[in-house]
């Protein structure tokens, strides 16, 4: 179930909202679980058995891990509950990788499990490790009611695409929260400007990239449009999903950290990446790379703590080569930063850092979503004019000039000036006037997306797949 889906918007959370609301304080995140139960369930029924066999497995080992918190055998446990999870993952996600690797060897021939991913896996089992490793720090308390934590792990705003909630984000949360109409207010205002980011930007951004992919007149300026739609698409989408599951997040009474912080306006890797989903990044530094030794350890070690970590996340992104080479690759160039012309990026003019930066994001983008390297490596040489392509064709013009005012609104939009430019109109006389009508421009918004999606078939979101 999407939440740019009509099921969603029109069916499934009207529903939740009626129940939640109806019920009395000790019952709400009882709804939430079975709600939550539901949603996951919605595409494949089966793997609800997998979600909850995760949620009583990591409850039953916060349990253990706290009463041995101080002993070894308290090390042991939060390593077998890591294991457990992690295994789930390997089973689901990277067996059929591993096999087709094996396979390569002389002589070996394994069959593929062929096993579907479950959506959002990646997702919940790292909520599920960092809330068992932080038990064993003493970072918090074991929960011990089930119904609370299998709501933590399941809670369906932000299950299937996060942002990465720990369970010390939320902990006073799931116990006592407090509603409001200002909290509520907030959260649809933050639901409704994600959905338009998503369904009238992402997804129309979406529809070039196919068109400049299957165009019958490939140019240098067709793939040029693909990439630069290709970032704007990923941007658009992922922040998109971020900021329905944050102002979902408010209307329930939660408090979600964000995700995005405008990463296209960077000027480094380094930069990006603190402003590019910021809670998968923030998971890797306090779970792998602080306890690898972080930075304060000998350059060799140090090399090798930034390289494992970014090979583990392009990993979580995908089980596939291109994947670890794009982990990979981020790792070298923040290497190539600290130790070879980070100080030179840093006195260079700030448009020169930009256009590096953006740069490198296009090309990663592009292996990103590519399925192969090869394929990869394909598409990048059509931006250089690979195969002797034309610079132009009658398609890319023709294109150019339906979806160009699209990329540049896209790309302001990508920035903090109409943020910064409407907070400063709200602070005038005609900006007062404004905070009265502006549940009709939601209401608009919101009709307006539903039109789209009523009217439009490609409405997919990128990082189910994760």
């Amino acid at each position: 179930m999407l939440f740019s889906g009509l099921p969603f918007l029109y069916y499934f959370l009207p529903a939740v909202l009626v129940c939640y609301f109806a019920a009395p304080r000790k019952l709400k995140n009882a709804v939430l679980f079975v709600f939550s139960l539901i949603f996951y369930g919605w595409g494949e029924p089966r793997y609800i058995v997998l979600m909850i066999v995760s949620i009583v497995s990591g409850f039953v080992f916060a349990l253990m891990i706290e009463k041995k918190q101080n002993k070894k055998s308290g090390l042991i446990l939060m390593w077998i509950s890591v294991a457990v999870s992690l295994s789930f993952l390997l089973i689901f996600k990277y067996a059929d990788f591993l096999i087709e690797n094996v396979n390569q060897l002389p002589g070996v021939s394994l069959p593929l499990s062929k096993l579907s991913l479950p959506i959002g896996i990646s997702f919940y089992t790292f909520q599920i490790i960092s809330y068992t490793v932080d038990v064993w720090r003493g970072d918090t308390k074991a929960q011990r009611n089930i119904i609370s934590f299998g709501t933590y792990v399941s809670l369906f705003p932000q299950l299937i695409a996060g942002p990465i909630v720990r369970y010390t984000d939320i902990e006073r949360e799931l116990q006592e929260r407090k509603h409001s109409v200002t909290l509520a207010a907030s959260g649809i205002q933050r639901f409704l400007i994600g959905l338009s980011k998503k369904v009238l930007i992402a997804n129309v951004l979406g529809e070039l990239t196919d068109i400049c992919l299957k165009t019958s007149q490939p140019s240098i300026l067709s793939w040029w449009m693909y990439a630069v739609a290709l970032v704007l698409q990923i941007y658009f989408d992922f922040s998109g999903y971020s900021d329905m599951a944050i102002g979902l997040g408010r209307i329930f009474g939660f408090r979600f950290p964000e995700n995005f912080n405008y990463p296209l306006i960077s000027r480094s890797v380094k930069e990006f990446w603190r402003r590019w989903h910021i809670s998968l990044s923030s998971w890797f530094r306090d779970y792998v790379y602080i306890p690898l030794g972080g930075s304060r350890v000998k350059t060799g070690l140090y090399v090798r703590n930034v390289i494992a970590v970014w090979m583990l996340t392009g990993l979580w992104h995908g089980a596939s080569w291109n994947f670890v080479v794009w982990g990979v690759g981020f790792g070298v160039l923040l290497l190539c930063e600290r130790f070879l012309w980070g100080k030179w990026l840093e006195r260079m003019p700030s448009i020169i850092s930009h256009l590096y930066l953006l740069f490198i994001i296009l090309l990663s983008f592009i292996l990103f979503s590519a399925d192969t390297i090869p394929q990869a490596m394909q598409r990048i040489g059509g931006l250089f004019g690979a195969g002797k392509l034309p610079v132009i064709s009658v398609q890319s013009v023709y294109y150019l000039r339906s979806y160009g005012l699209l990329l540049i609104f896209a790309a302001i939009a990508a920035t903090p000036l109409p943020v910064t430019a409407f907070n400063r109109f709200m602070k005038t006389k005609a900006g007062s006037i404004l905070n009265w009508v502006m549940p009709i421009v939601l209401i608009g918004l919101f009709l307006l997306a539903t039109a789209f999606l009523v009217d439009g078939s490609y409405n997919p979101f990128l990082y189910f797949r994760f």
